[in-house]
Order: C-alpha cells, then structure tokens, then sequence
C-alpha cells in the first residue's frame, strides 16, 4: 500500500511539473529574441524604402512625416545608409550612416551608425530583418531587445490586406502591435 502512495505521488508530481514547464515556456516566449529571416539578397534589399510605422525613439523625435531610408552599396561592399524626414516646419532633415554585415550568412543581421568622430565610429545599433516580403515589397526590422520596430514599404502606402500580414509577422515575433506609430507619408509644400 506504501509503495502505491509512493508511485501516484511521483506520478502527480512529475505531472504537475510538466505542466509547469508548459506554462512557463508558453509566458516565456517575450524573453526569445525575434528570429530575423533567413535570407537577405542584399542587392534587392538596396535602395529606397519608405518607413510605414515605427516604435517611437528618440533619435526620430523630429520626425513629423515623409520618412525614407535608402542603403546603397558601394563597389568595395560598404553599405552606405541615407535616413530622411520633415520636420513639423517642413524642414528636411538627413542623417548619414553606414551598415555592417554582422551575420554573413544570411544577411539578415545588421549594425548601423550614423556617429562618426574622425572617421571612428563609436556607436552601432542592431539592426535585424525579421519579415521581409516575398519580392521584397516590404520589410520589418527589429531589435533583440524590441527597443525598436520600423516596418518599410517600397512605397508610401501600403494596402489593409499586406498590413494584417505585416502585424501577424510583428505579433509572432513578440512584439506590441500597439507600440508602433504610423508614419505620414503625405509630402507638405
């Protein structure tokens, strides 16, 4: 009779610890990092993309509408990164940077800096693609930490339909739908 008690108490307990385990690593998962793609074509990925919503930071304060980020490559392989916006005055305003490959294999994780100080460059931002669209007609780019979200667009707008695809990437990647800002595209003269 002892030996019963025994063998259903390790069964309830083995039990309950497995469903712990469950529990825990379903709440667990905002801890992961967000998974960048698995492959960028850096070639089709240059050139201008026009920033549809963001997570607000600081250093985009400023920015009151007509974001773009355009990334060049150079003949030597530097990539060369020129962000824009407008001012509410509608003074343009352009920061220049450049991008690092950090993962050569897939090219999907990135580190930007837009401070140089003769020519050494103290400061560098994660910059992971974590959604990128089929003809790269879209991008979403993150953060390890989620700190940060830009969600870019070959074009100023975007349709309903791409967006509830773009949200569905944003949400399975742990990220706050709601944290992110839409950003006007419409050009003021």
């Amino acid at each position: 009779m002892k030996s019963k008690i025994i063998f259903y108490s390790t069964v309830i307990f083995v039990q309950v610890m497995v469903a712990n385990i469950i529990v825990f690593a379903q709440n667990n998962n905002d801890i992961s990092v967000p998974v960048p793609v698995t492959y960028v074509d850096l070639d089709k990925y240059s050139g201008l993309w026009y920033e549809i919503a963001k997570i607000p930071n600081s250093f985009q304060d400023h920015c009151a509408y007509g974001t773009t980020a355009e990334y060049k490559i150079e003949p030597d392989g530097d990539i060369i990164v020129i962000n824009k916006c407008y001012d509410k005055e509608g003074a343009l305003d352009i920061a220049e940077g450049v991008a690092n490959i950090v993962d050569k294999i897939t090219n999907a994780k990135l580190e930007v800096s837009f401070v140089s100080f003769f020519g050494i460059r103290p400061f560098w931002g994660d910059y992971w693609i974590i959604g990128l669209g089929e003809d790269y007609e879209y991008a979403i780019v993150g953060h390890p930490e989620r700190k940060y979200g830009w969600i870019l667009s070959r074009t100023p707008s975007i349709t309903d339909e791409k967006m509830e695809e773009i949200w569905s990437i944003i949400i399975e990647q742990g990220y706050n739908r709601g944290d992110f800002e839409l950003t006007d595209q419409n050009i003021k003269q």
